[in-house]
């Protein structure tokens, strides 16, 4: 029988605190829901990181009709996403649900060595420096300054000039996640989006748990950049509602 998960701890128990499910669930207020079967969890939020969300994980054979019955409950604007294999049978046996895109989730918990002088919280006067940064050099970014969901940007100058950027955005209670990390293109090669992600992951860990990012499989140079600083790779499968 699916059951509604009611609390952050009834979600945590099912799915023995994975932190996607987590992340995907964020306070449970404000249109955020999840639901159980057997030995699948699947969780939903409207408009985190620019999509109403839906992570699904456990077994994929109670994960079919939870995905069902989530987005009868949810709408079809919410995008199922999980660890590539579940997804790929979850997609093949649900209706009207389709593959999209592979990318990775990357966790990060425990002690974070700090990352050096010279990065810092910016302040809200610093949003236009901001903007035009990930304009120039970052402009596919999901978070941008004033967006909703994104709390406030780090960043580290040089000579006076901003050069690198990271922002907690769309952060959940146990797991703040860390988006928009972008560095100018005339700074690049000094480990300055290192050194603020490496920052903010640690400010998020201390504030949340843990820390967390979502990052495209074919940016192998930032992949070994989080890894560097403890992150853990897990490879992952979003869909849509055709």
């Amino acid at each position: 029988m699916i059951r509604r998960l009611r609390s952050l701890d009834e979600v945590r128990a099912a799915c023995g605190d994975d932190d996607l499910v987590m992340w995907a669930a964020q306070d449970l207020l404000g249109g955020s829901r999840a639901w159980a079967l057997g030995g699948a969890v699947v969780a939903g939020s409207p408009n985190v990181s620019r999509h109403d969300r839906l992570a699904v994980w456990g077994e994929a054979s109670d994960a079919v009709g939870l995905v069902r019955h989530a987005l009868g409950e949810l709408g079809p604007s919410y995008r199922p996403l999980g660890e590539v294999e579940l997804m790929r049978q979850v997609a093949a046996k649900v209706d009207g649900v389709r593959e999209a895109a592979e990318f990775s989730w990357m966790s990060l918990s425990g002690r974070v060595p700090a990352a050096g002088e010279g990065v810092g919280w910016l302040d809200g006067g610093a949003a236009g420096e901001v903007a035009e940064l990930l304009a120039a050099d970052a402009p596919h970014s999901y978070a941008v300054p004033g967006a909703a969901g994104v709390s406030r940007w780090a960043g580290v100058r040089v000579d006076g000039v901003l050069a690198a950027v990271a922002a907690e955005a769309w952060s959940a209670p146990t797991v703040g996640l860390v988006a928009g990390v972008a560095t100018r293109a005339s700074l690049r090669g000094r480990g300055l989006a290192g050194l603020v992600c490496r920052w903010v992951s640690r400010e998020l860990v201390a504030a949340c748990g843990r820390a967390a990012l979502m990052v495209d499989d074919g940016n192998a140079a930032a992949i070994r950049v989080y890894e560097r600083i403890g992150y853990r790779r897990r490879r992952v499968l979003a869909a849509y509602v055709a």
